[in-house]
């Protein structure tokens, strides 16, 4: 069911500035910006956001409202029921700094996004199929209706199930859980943060070259009310902040254009992570590596060793053994977005996936990790396992009802639904790379390739239907001849196939080179879902990797 959510409202060409009453300036001035700083800012018609104040209803009346749920559900005749009573907020901010051929630089805001949704929704369990109903209006009359519908969903579901819901054992939980943070990002102003990419924007700007300057931040607010009849009830508010710049550089004459990003660690946490994040201090770097980009030659294809950064690393975790073991994905489920996965149940335990030094886990409790919460979608208490011990398979992502599945007692806890209104499903969690137990820095590395590359950050990338063959691109490349770092390539993508590739690593990185690289933008599901992860990683080597030329 839809929800209150209230979002971007573009202006038609002409309709001016004002917005219920108000002008962007006056927008920004409530936000806490100075005259000088708005002077400074260009607000581009047809893009501004406005937010509704939902959640209004108190949270210590919802202990009382997830009653009424859970007893309409124990009436009817369900076996199991559960309430999440949730709130979201977000809010983006994106600058876009180009030349004007009259005045100079200008800092366009392109859009200032802030949304806000809250309601309800309940699941059940009855006849031995789920049922589920959401709603926006959180009362006590609304629960009761929405329930009902939950349990008359679930008997019509029980006439076509194969076999009955069964849900791991569970321990009640009665407990609150907080993302840690020193600063909230909601309590500081709009025009603070625009202030703050605008200093990055200028600062990588001053390089001959760059044409072009765009800083992105988004945070993210979700407040999660949960009571099911096991005896649990949970509170928890999760913060999410995710900072960032793309450097552009343009040659006009030969119409090519080349970006480089900046995207420090998007993390659980408050806006003392975007301050720390160097943004303004990594600037010209950037705006130095956009130019050599743009100037740099065609990589020469061929096998090559790769030392790749856990910037660029994180995505190709993420997609070659994230989305691989996934437990409904390998038994076929779930084919959304991703496909399948070769990793199917009869390789558990067995099959070698990665070299000897490769041991991967997943986990929900890593401090800032973008997947990190108390508890899961199914009032789990989140964990810790492993995914890769020494090479081999040996862990799925589950929930409660995935569990027995494979013969497991209890969840991996990783149940989790991005709005009131969707239905918790399993997502999932951080996935990290352990780093090596031997001291081996970055240099190390390098010192041991012949003829090779250094890879950073994202770029595009393809894989197949069963999470087996690939290819990925990146943002940035150096070429490492006789083991040491060179000029700067372009146009550069790896080929490989996942237990190729992963076998074929050879050395880490030790911990003083391991980041948590998050992505706060994974699909998945039919009607789609979105959640965020962290894929913390160490430096790494792998051998012999087919390389290709891009362009």
């Amino acid at each position: 069911m839809a929800g209150q959510r209230a979002g971007v409202r573009s202006l038609p060409p002409g309709s001016g500035s004002r917005l219920r009453g108000g002008s962007r300036r006056d927008f920004l001035r409530s936000c806490g910006a100075s005259a000088l700083a708005l002077a400074a800012i260009e607000m581009v018609p047809g893009a501004f956001v406005t937010r509704r104040a939902d959640g209004a209803v108190p949270p210590d009346r919802f202990e009382g409202f997830g009653a009424v749920a859970l007893d309409k559900a124990r009436s009817l005749g369900a076996t199991y029921a559960d309430i999440r009573i949730n709130r979201y907020r977000t809010q983006s901010v994106l600058l876009r700094s180009t030349p004007d051929w009259t005045t100079g630089a200008v800092h366009h805001v392109p859009s200032v996004g802030d949304e806000e949704s809250f309601g309800f929704g309940v699941r059940v369990v009855h006849g031995g199929a789920w049922g589920f109903a959401a709603g926006s209006s959180v009362d006590k009359e609304a629960i009761a209706r929405m329930t009902a519908e939950a349990v008359g969903i679930a008997r019509a579901h029980a006439k076509l199930r194969g076999e009955p819901v069964r849900l791991a054992a569970v321990a009640p939980a009665k407990d609150t859980y907080r993302t840690p943070l020193e600063t909230d990002p909601f309590e500081v102003g709009v025009a603070e943060k625009l202030a703050l990419l605008q200093q990055a924007s200028e600062e990588a700007r001053k390089v001959s070259g760059v044409f072009s300057v765009t800083g992105f931040l988004e945070q993210r607010l979700e407040e999660r009310f949960f009571a099911s009849t096991d005896g649990s009830v949970i509170r928890q508010r999760i913060v999410q902040v995710a900072p960032e710049f793309t450097a552009t550089a343009r040659d006009l004459k030969a119409r090519r254009t080349k970006t480089r990003t900046y995207r420090p660690d998007a993390v659980c946490g408050g806006y003392e992570f975007v301050l720390k994040a160097g943004l303004v201090e990594n600037a010209r770097r950037v705006g130095e590596e956009s130019v050599n980009h743009l100037k740099a030659p065609s990589v020469a294809p061929g096998a090559k060793d790769l030392v790749l950064l856990p910037t660029h690393l994180g995505l190709t975790i993420h997609e070659s053994i994230g989305h691989s073991t996934e437990l409904d994905r390998a038994m076929g489920y779930e084919a959304n977005f991703a496909g399948t996965s070769f990793l199917t149940p009869d390789r558990l335990g067995t099959y070698r996936v990665g070299s000897e030094i490769v041991n991967v886990f997943g986990d929900r409790v890593m401090p800032q990790a973008l997947s990190t919460c108390g508890y899961d979608d199914d009032g789990v208490k989140t964990k810790r396992f492993p995914i890769l011990k020494n090479g081999v398979f040996v862990g799925y992502q589950t929930t409660r009802e995935q569990a027995h599945w494979i013969g497991q007692e209890e969840s991996m806890a990783c149940s989790y639904a991005d709005s009131y209104a969707s239905v918790p499903f399993q997502r999932m969690p951080n996935v990290w790379l352990a780093a090596g137990a031997t001291p081996r820095s970055l240099d190390d590395l390098v010192s041991g390739v012949d003829d090779g590359l250094l890879i950073e950050g994202r770029g595009s990338y393809s894989i197949d239907q069963q999470r087996y063959n690939f290819q990925f691109g990146g943002d940035a490349f150096w070429d490492i001849k006789g083991g040491k770092v060179g000029a700067m390539v372009a146009d550069v993508a790896y080929q490989s196939r996942t237990p190729d590739f992963w076998q074929a690593c050879d050395a880490l990185g030790d911990q003083s080179t391991w980041r948590n690289v998050g992505l706060n933008r994974d699909g998945k599901g039919e009607p789609g879902q979105i959640n965020a992860m962290s894929h913390g990683c160490p430096a790494a080597r792998f051998r012999g990797i087919t390389v290709i030329r891009t362009e």
